[in-house]
């Protein structure tokens, strides 16, 4: 059965959450559907869209799995979780959340793990696990890195949803929009991204990960170099040079 929807429209490739009625749960099955299809992406591939069905982006983990589970099944779920949550950074397109609705919990952990987040304005985003017992503990990964640690906390003592526009004030999101405005404003974010070149965007997505992981003087010895071998590249040069001679460049790719 499928769970997710892949929708190949090059150069963006959409992954859809495809449980509508159940509010997109991430279930087993529907995670390892998700790290799949972003480690089958099409060579023509420049960047990635997940999205979710219906009036919820996500609700978290599929609970009814989670009781009365099979010996080491939790233990298995969270690692493929976790898969899915660094593949999302260890791949090299850039990945934008088409947030429609709320996401909460593993959803939100998912939204926070994607590069960039377009949400529209009645969109609400939540770690509610502490009030069934169960803290939001991988989710505050990638949250807490997004918002900072007072803000983070907040959200995982409480596990209040905050609102989009509060999600954008601490990090969590990039633009706010109108259910309208909200498919164009993410067409001309990844129009944005793809006239770029995809060697160099996926360069400095690498290294803006790696950087962010060490010390600040560890960090500029890091990306020094990564500057030396970008300046190098076929396309750094292409660009500059376009760039002094006022034409549009032609990337290579190298």
């Amino acid at each position: 059965m499928s769970f997710v929807l892949v929708k190949d429209e090059p150069p963006v490739t959409r992954i859809v959450l495809n449980q509508a009625r159940r509010r997109n749960p991430l279930g087993m099955e529907t995670i390892r559907q998700v790290i799949e299809a972003l480690n089958s992406l099409d060579s023509d591939c420049q960047a990635v869209v997940i999205a979710g069905e219906g009036p919820v982006f996500s609700a978290g983990h599929d609970l009814k799995e989670m009781i009365d589970p099979e010996p080491g099944f939790v233990e298995e779920l969270f690692d493929v979780c976790t898969e899915m949550m660094l593949t999302i950074h260890n791949i090299p397109q850039p990945v934008v959340a088409r947030v429609q609705g709320p996401a909460y919990a593993a959803g939100c952990q998912l939204v926070a793990s994607c590069d960039l987040t377009v949400a529209v304005d009645t969109a609400t985003f939540a770690t509610p696990g502490v009030k069934i017992g169960l803290f939001c503990s991988t989710p505050m990964v990638p949250l807490s890195r997004a918002v900072g640690r007072k803000r983070a906390l907040e959200m995982l003592l409480t596990g209040d949803p905050i609102d989009a526009l509060t999600a954008r004030e601490w990090g969590l999101v990039n633009r706010v929009v109108s259910p309208a405005e909200l498919d164009d404003t993410i067409d001309a974010l990844l129009g944005r991204i793809t006239d770029s070149s995809p060697a160099v965007v996926a360069l400095g997505k690498a290294a803006f990960y790696r950087q962010e992981e060490i010390a600040e003087e560890d960090a500029y010895a890091y990306t020094k170099g990564v500057m030396v071998a970008n300046a190098a590249m076929n396309d750094a040069q292409e660009g500059m040079g376009a760039f002094i001679e006022k034409r549009p460049p032609v990337w290579s790719g190298s």
